[in-house]
């Protein structure tokens, strides 16, 4: 058995953690982003289909061959050489005739006939891939390290449309902790409104039972306490030494984050977060782990007037989605985790009339396979934990490699079409997209453009221009709406 060099893979992220502060700290800098008016036809807005969107996010590198994307199926058995292996699950039918997904998503499988499913997204190597270079890539559509700290898309969509509830945040980040976790500071690095200001950062919710802790008083404290404490809070901040180190409109936008927070604490709307108030058989359909939960308070705050909530299913070095062993096991898990929750949100929202201006999207950093690393010509070191021919114990039996050449997208609402398939990818080895390749650029052009936002949207953030897609230069995917 052969490991890889961790201490390679350490000395990467210490270096693009440094370049990462850099970056952040210049943005501590930066004055008001001033909006850049459109000057041609194809920067103005398009006509919304959506009015909120729900992000549901496969964090660690979700399988395309093992869950939306089935291929040649190889069950389990000792001697199983490596380089055959493409899916690990069968292939099940679906509500749609020319689309079949894998085993352990059978409540999805049912509700596919309102689905877009995009089967040919790509990715960039990013010279050498890693998660958190991928996922800040995915959130903010630029590659880091950047001079400026990049708003997440969440904060784009927050900072454009502004709220549909003034008292509800815009933007949610449910299932992710950014403390006590591996690789925090790089989480930190895009889950951020960048140079927008605070104002349009997440609302982090880690804990989706917890959430209703959220939004009210500490325990034990009542109305005017609790306002003399802010008060007080505002006097030691307009004091803060380091104050400087902040642009007015960066201070203003924080206050602004303080008080919408405190309209928050002291509203009705409140209960949107708290999940015990739903019927106990409704829990139930939701309640399979933290991820499921988050996909019911999710539910409960687009209700409610959110404009972007993300749910994720957490990324931790190793765990969940991060499949370097023991992966056929780990998905079956994941299976059952995101496979009710997911139908059952795509039934309730439809049920409320909802989901036809709400876009869900379900995507992931990128795909895997059994032993290519990146795609066909990548320079990318494996970062595999281990390499072997052939299956001798459970444990290798998963597809463990990072795979950028074919990733899955899962679409419902938001003015996508119903039960429609998008793209393809090889057969065999290496599973490339082969028709109609996606980039995250051209993605994030569908989403926005999806929210009647143009991909050319533009401010000028330190005298330069800075879009919403990569110098503006994103193009929706047509094809996929309605």
């Amino acid at each position: 058995m052969e490991y890889g060099n961790n201490e390679n893979k350490h000395e990467i992220r210490r270096d693009f953690l440094k370049k990462l502060a850099a970056a952040g700290s210049a943005a501590l800098m930066t004055g008001q982003p001033q909006f850049v008016r459109a000057t041609d036809d194809s920067a103005a807005n398009p006509p919304a289909k959506a009015d909120a969107c729900i992000l549901l996010w496969m964090a660690g590198g979700m399988a395309a061959p093992d869950t939306f994307d089935p291929k040649r199926y190889s069950p389990y058995k000792n001697g199983l050489e490596i380089s055959s292996m493409l899916s690990t699950f069968p292939a099940i039918d679906t509500a749609v005739d020319n689309i079949k997904i894998c085993e352990g998503l059978e409540n999805i499988a049912s509700v596919m006939d309102r689905a877009t499913l995009i089967r040919s997204a790509v990715q960039p190597d990013l010279g050498s891939i890693l998660h958190s270079r991928h996922q800040y890539h995915w959130h903010t559509g630029y590659v880091p390290p950047q001079t400026v700290a990049c708003p997440h898309i969440g904060a784009w969509i927050a900072k454009v449309l502004g709220p549909r509830n003034p008292v509800i945040p815009a933007f949610i980040n449910i299932g992710q902790r950014l403390e006590g976790v591996g690789e925090v500071e790089e989480l930190k690095a895009f889950t951020t409104a960048g140079f927008f200001g605070s104002e349009f950062g997440p609302m982090n919710l880690p804990f989706p039972e917890e959430a209703a802790q959220s939004v009210r008083p500490p325990k034990g404290m009542d109305a005017e306490r609790f306002s003399n404490r802010d008060k007080m809070f505002r006097r030691l901040l307009d004091k803060n030494p380091n104050r400087d180190l902040m642009s007015d409109y960066q201070q203003a936008s924080m206050l602004r984050s303080f008080d919408n927070a405190y309209r928050l604490l002291s509203s009705k709307e409140r209960e949107a977060f708290d999940i015990s108030l739903e019927p106990k058989e409704v829990l139930a359909k939701y309640d399979t782990g933290r991820f499921g939960r988050g996909c019911l308070l999710a539910r409960r705050l687009i209700e409610a007037g959110a404009r972007f909530v993300e749910v994720t299913t957490e990324y931790v070095p190793f765990l969940y989605w991060d499949t370097h062993a023991n992966g056929h096991e780990t998905l079956a898990g994941l299976h059952k985790e995101m496979d009710s929750p997911i139908a059952t949100l795509v039934r309730d929202l439809e049920e409320r009339g909802l989901l036809d201006r709400t876009l869900i999207v379900l995507a992931s950093e990128f795909s895997r396979d059994a032993i290519v690393e990146g795609r066909p010509g990548s320079t990318a070191s494996d970062q595999a934990t281990f390499k072997v021919d052939t299956v001798s114990e459970m444990k290798h039996y998963g597809l463990h490699r990072h795979f950028t050449g074919g990733t899955s997208v899962l679409m419902f609402g938001g003015g996508t079409k119903k039960g429609f398939l998008y793209g393809e990818t090889a057969e065999e080895r290496p599973l490339l997209a082969i028709k109609n390749p996606v980039s995250v650029m051209d993605m994030h052009a569908t989403i926005m453009t999806a929210m009647g936002i143009s991909p050319k949207t533009q401010y000028l953030v330190e005298n330069r221009p800075f879009y919403v897609t990569e110098d503006g230069k994103g193009q929706a995917v047509a094809e996929v709406f309605a």
